[in-house]
């Protein structure tokens, strides 16, 4: 099995439909901007669903009361009688749905919109964002669903992500760059997947995008936090929807040259590693959920970038690759578990455990982590008010790779961890949200004990709040006014300590998420 994918041209088509005789107005199904999904969390923690939530994007198959899981806009209707108006509040600016419903398309203008000042930094403290770009959504029959997104992007980031970016090559969670003005970045990226339901139990996939396993805000297991890969999945519903089985394979990128000889005349090319996940979703009751989770990171191409799979990579099998590789062999296996908790339609708990290795290998020594974490819904019986509280433990070498030599199977793309985001170590997260109709406010406090290479901690203090309107639910265009407050210490080097106090105003499409507190 191939893929291929280019530079900002890849346009994939796109994901997941949902099994209902008469599919609803359906919002974009990539892994959103968590905020807005939030809404469709409400529906899922409550312990008369069974939509497995432990892997987005979501397929709810069975049940025709979650035909609008995703379709979290109709939560926010007003009645408009202008028509123009009714195209700036309420639906998509372009919008083709004829009679006979055959087909559906929907497009919208993908934004972001910022500019702001760190009081931080008196040498830069004036900073924007300019995203510019398109989103599409459709439906041909009742078999098909596709989705497609472009974004073009320029930036002056704060100067920690700033030096992030240049660190790693890449913007997080938004691929490589190119110098814009002097202190700027100029950067694109695109998405996009078709889904077939081949059957009643049976969804195909295949696109250039991104898969989230677990039901907190950060995934030990495989996040939404690095660049878009080209990926196939299957997924599969058994035992009237308790059960679902998915298999995802996937293509991930080095930043480093292909091969030993690097050809001037020529666009430089990176070593590729191939990538097979499966998770096994089991609804035990109605208010408990355990996954079980393998992901397999490939040895990567040769010196020539060639490819040389053995058929254990199309083994649909979960577990089986362990007893042929072990935790300790030179492709990169990782197990994983995830338990969801419903005490109430208010009240959740979750968890997950990942262990990466049990002994040492060239000096790397095991690794594991462990996440628990509380959501709540309706605090105080206030409708939309929403908590969480999560705390994630890793340790120092997981997800490394257990391999010496010229290739490498860490469990990485474009120089980001395809799991757990800020780095190794311990971390604190609260997180507060609540919306009154089209206004909200959220807050998040983030404190990150994380180890570094030579061999100390730095310690992060990060919080970040919003205050806005929701001006168009159909594709979540709001304004919003935002504050971030970041404080690092390194405990080796008293003298690296860095600030951020960042305070933005943004007119922004809030659609996937940019993980940016690390």
């Amino acid at each position: 099995m191939t893929f291929s994918a280019k530079k900002n041209t890849f346009l994939f088509l796109a994901f997941s439909l949902l099994l209902f005789q008469k599919t609803p107005a359906q919002f974009y199904n990539l892994p959103n901007d968590y905020s807005f999904s939030l809404l469709s969390e409400k529906k899922l923690g409550a312990p008369d669903s069974s939509v497995h939530s432990g892997i987005k994007p979501y397929i709810p198959f069975f049940s025709k009361k979650y035909e609008h899981v995703t379709d979290t806009h109709h939560l926010f209707k007003y009645i408009v009688d202008d028509a123009l108006l009714d195209i700036v509040f309420n639906t998509h600016v372009i919008k083709v749905e004829p009679k006979a419903e055959k087909f559906k398309l929907r497009i919208d203008p993908l934004l972001n919109l910022e500019a702001g000042r760190d009081f931080a930094n008196q040498k830069q403290n004036r900073l924007y964002n300019n995203t510019r770009g398109i989103i599409a959504s459709g439906a041909i029959g009742q078999g098909v669903y596709f989705e497609t997104m472009f974004a073009e992007n320029q930036s002056v980031f704060p100067v920690y992500l700033a030096n992030q970016s240049r660190a790693g090559a890449v913007v997080p969670g938004q691929g490589r760059w190119k110098q814009f003005k002097n202190v700027g970045f100029d950067y694109a990226f695109s998405s996009g997947f078709v889904s077939i339901q081949a059957a009643k139990n049976l969804n195909l996939q295949i696109g250039h995008g991104k898969q989230k396993i677990g039901n907190g805000y950060r995934s030990l297991l495989l996040s939404d936090n690095a660049f878009n890969y080209p990926y196939a999945r299957i997924t599969q519903q058994w035992f009237k929807g308790r059960v679902q089985y998915s298999n995802i394979y996937a293509v991930f990128m080095n930043l480093v040259p292909a091969s030993l000889k690097i050809n001037p005349n020529a666009e430089r090319l990176y070593q590729k590693k191939a990538a097979s996940f499966q998770y096994l979703s089991i609804n035990v009751t109605k208010r408990i959920n355990l996954g079980f989770f393998q992901g397999l990171i490939w040895q990567a191409g040769d010196t020539r970038n060639q490819q040389h799979l053995s058929w254990q990579y199309f083994n649909p099998l979960i577990y089986s690759n362990l007893g042929s590789y072990s935790l300790n062999y030179k492709n990169n296996l990782l197990l994983g578990a995830d338990l969801k908790m419903k005490l109430s339609s208010k009240v959740n708990l979750y968890g997950q455990a990942m262990l990466d290795g049990l002994s040492k290998i060239d000096t790397i020594p095991h690794g594991s982590g462990l996440q628990a974490g509380l959501r709540c819904f309706d605090v105080f019986g206030l409708p939309n008010l929403f908590f969480q509280a999560e705390f994630n433990k890793v340790s120092k070498t997981a997800y490394q790779n257990p391999s010496q030599g010229w290739s490498d199977q860490s469990y990485t793309h474009y120089n980001q961890n395809i799991a757990y985001t800020p780095g190794n170590g311990t971390e604190l997260i609260i997180i507060g949200d609540y919306k009154y109709k089209r206004f909200f406010v959220n807050g998040k406090y983030n404190y990150q004990d994380v180890f570094y290479s030579a061999g100390g901690h730095y310690y992060t203090n990060i919080v970040t709040a919003r205050l806005g309107y929701l001006i168009n639910p159909a594709y979540n265009l709001n304004l919003s006014l935002g504050m971030v407050y970041r404080k690092q210490k390194f405990s080796n080097f008293m003298g690296l300590n860095n600030e951020t106090n960042y305070v933005f105003l943004a007119l922004k499409t809030s659609l996937y998420n940019l993980y940016y507190d690390f």
